[in-house]
């Protein structure tokens, strides 16, 4: 049988990814699996912010090419890099069972024991904001790069800390690096800790058989995040936060909209059935509703 050629980023996290869904796939149907890994355009650019120079596409775009021209597939995703609106000639048909959700914070035990003035890296709209929002006098700095990357800047000591996604760190093998910040305090991004495969929308017969790895409740919950980022229209510039779980079969979600400074902050939350394809969308536009014209206008309304 000719075996499955699975593409993914080159990176360190992403192939660690890839190699999940790969043991996922071969512990399922016993087949071949070939990785296929790129250097994605957003790995080459690290000295400035993604939403700078082309946002999210820059994650998926050499995946994306190689799908469409049959190099590959199916294609492995960090769900929450992954832009909102995807081709119509691609189909996101499974997720892995979703990982901590959390941001861990690295250098510091709590962002209260920070020094006063302390500088602090991240690439992220959200954590910017959120770091602001609890400490004004924090100094947020760009910080780009890898996991390894950052945590070498961290170490030189260009900043005080930095935030990073606890469900990297334990596919990288460090489960034990940094501390993490509770939901309470730090809501995450949208689809935080979810891997994706995407496939050709045409390709029924490899849709079969990657349903048996899905992981239905996560699935549901991401594309519910995702669902609410479609309609506030939220870009790279964006600081927005998103969780959904499942609990007595209907979908919780919470969500926060903040200014880039942390001043303004809009949160909502709503239940809804799995089935409701416009929850999200409500709690969206209530959001927007509660929000500054100022805010408003940042998401384009």
């Amino acid at each position: 049988m000719t075996a499955l050629r699975l593409g993914t980023r080159a990176s360190p996290l992403a192939l660690a990814q890839a190699h999940l869904v790969r043991d996922a796939l071969v512990a399922a149907h016993d087949v071949a699996v070939d990785i296929v890994p790129m250097v994605a355009s957003g790995d080459k650019i690290t000295d400035r912010a993604l939403a700078e120079v082309g946002g999210k596409a820059l994650w998926t775009k050499e995946l994306d090419q190689a799908l469409a021209g049959g190099q590959i597939d199916l294609a492995v995703h960090s769900m929450k890099d992954v832009e909102t609106l995807r081709p119509p000639q691609f189909r996101l048909v499974a997720m892995l069972e979703r990982a901590d959700v959390r941001d861990r914070l690295v250098g510091c035990p709590r962002v209260v024991a920070l020094k006063q003035g302390g500088v602090v890296g991240t690439s992220s709209p959200r954590r910017r904001a959120q770091l602001l929002r609890l400490r004004p006098d924090l100094e947020v700095v760009l910080l780009r790069g890898n996991v390894a990357t950052r945590l070498a800047k961290l170490e030189r000591g260009e900043v005080d800390a930095t935030l990073l996604a606890a469900a990297g760190l334990d596919r990288l093998g460090m489960a034990g690096t940094g501390t993490p910040i509770p939901l309470e305090t730090m809501l995450p991004a949208p689809a935080q800790g979810a891997i994706g495969i995407e496939i050709r929308a045409n390709d029924v017969r490899l849709a079969a058989r990657l349903a048996v790895i899905n992981h239905p409740d996560t699935l549901a919950c991401v594309l519910a995040e995702r669902a609410l980022l479609a309609t506030l229209t939220g870009d790279c510039h964006s600081a927005i936060a998103a969780l959904a779980v499942i609990a007595d079969a209907q979908i919780h979600l919470r969500a926060e909209l903040y200014s880039p400074d942390g001043r303004e902050l809009v949160r909502g939350q709503a239940r809804f059935a799995i089935t409701d394809e416009h929850g999200p969308a409500t709690l969206a536009r209530d959001l927007l509703a509660r929000a500054s014209p100022e805010m408003r206008a940042m998401f384009g309304h």
